[in-house]
């Protein structure tokens, strides 16, 4: 078989099943190396404002390593974050016939593209668009460091219409790039979970015949909850709640700018074996981020494995290719409320029929979204000897 190294900085539960599955197949031998070091397994999450344990397991069904990081400023949030002084001479050691990166904005990635350019094919993975572009000085000398940048990659695995669209730009042609889809586990949140999500509503007080909104994620800027809120608001429905579902940096003033209306509820965060279960508490499922940096948005897919329709901003990136207008939800504006309080009045008014009727749609269309054929690109590339 040929031997593909897989570069990442640190295990997560997107990516950990498709190495494992990988792994499984036996059409290609893996080893993932992990680049942050090894005290990341457990680690501080700003965004979530708290020290992130996932209750999966990430480090199962697959050979990996860790690699020492001899950062002074250990992490993923700067391009010095990222420093690995074994990291070439240990894939080296491996031999591998392939290296797939993911993510080049690190200082020993973007050294390990450089380094094995024109000795072994160099496959990337990233999910970055076009979407928060700006025009520019700031902007043509990006435009000149992602052109060079990806003239080391012999071939990138595009996640969607918007991340193809971005390494277009950037110099990649039509045949270096392979399409693998954005996943998520969609066995797990597509298993049947009615028992569980009966007391979540029950433990809020919400009855059967009412309708649900949910907001689960980061509590954070990017992410407009509050934009929702004031969207909620406006609705003037007796039947709906709307149910924020996580932790972040704006959690307590949600909390107080919704602790006066009954129909606002609050569950803090909940891990990945609860997430399936929170979705199908709800009917509709809400993403309002307005960015920068929401790339894709794979609340989106967990919402529609769970069977349920969603409501998102054109800002996610994900929208385009997963949210059908009138059929599985709806996509608005970024940062306009008007357009938000309309689309959220609009699906409302349907009922909780046209909503399930939805969810089905949405369940139906993420199926192909699977792991299975994320692996498959990969395998389509890395072929079986």
């Amino acid at each position: 078989m040929k031997k593909l190294a897989i570069i990442t900085t640190h295990p997560i539960q997107y990516y950990a099943p498709v190495f494992k599955l990988l792994h499984q197949r036996e059409q290609v031998r893996v080893r993932i190396f992990y680049t942050w070091g090894e005290h990341a397994a457990i680690k501080y999450d700003p965004g979530f404002n708290k020290i992130i344990d996932w209750d999966l397991p990430l480090l199962e069904g697959y050979p990996y390593e860790w690699l020492k990081n001899s950062s002074k400023d250990p992490g993923t949030h700067h391009f010095m974050g990222i420093v690995n002084p074994e990291l070439i001479s240990r894939v080296n050691s491996w031999e591998p016939d392939y290296i797939l990166v993911y993510g080049w904005g690190f200082y020993s990635h973007l050294k390990i593209i450089r380094h094995f350019k024109n000795k072994i094919p160099v496959l990337f993975r990233g999910d970055s668009t076009l979407l928060d572009e700006k025009r520019g000085v700031k902007s043509l000398l990006r435009y000149a460091v992602l052109k060079w940048v990806y003239s080391h990659v012999d071939c990138a695995f595009f996640v969607g219409a918007n991340n193809k669209a971005y390494f277009k730009k950037y110099g990649l042609k039509e045949d270096q790039l392979i399409f693998a889809p954005h996943a998520i586990d969609n066995d797990r949140f597509t298993e049947n979970k009615e028992c569980d999500a009966h007391l979540i509503r029950n433990k809020l007080g919400i009855g059967n015949a009412e309708l649900v909104v949910l907001f689960a994620g980061k509590m954070e800027e990017k992410k407009a909850p509050l934009q929702l809120m004031d969207a909620f608001f406006s609705l003037n429905r007796p039947g709906v709640h709307l149910l924020f579902v996580g932790s972040g940096p704006l959690e307590q003033q949600l909390k107080l700018k919704g602790k006066d209306n009954s129909h606002i509820h609050f569950l803090d965060f909940q891990n990945q074996s609860q997430m399936p279960a929170v979705y199908q508490a709800c009917d509709l499922f809400c993403l309002p981020s307005i960015g920068p940096g929401e790339t894709w948005g794979l609340a989106i897919n967990e919402a529609m494995a769970s069977g349920r329709p969603v409501l998102t901003a054109d800002k996610a990136g994900g929208a385009v290719d997963l949210v059908k207008p009138g059929y599985n939800g709806a996509v608005f504006k970024a940062r306009s409320l008007t357009d938000l309080i309309f689309n959220l009045n609009k699906l409302i008014a349907g009922g909780k029929n046209e909503l399930v009727s939805m969810g089905e749609h949405s369940k139906e269309l993420i199926k192909h979204w699977s792991f299975e054929n994320q692996v498959s690109a990969i395998e389509s590339i890395v072929k079986y000897e």
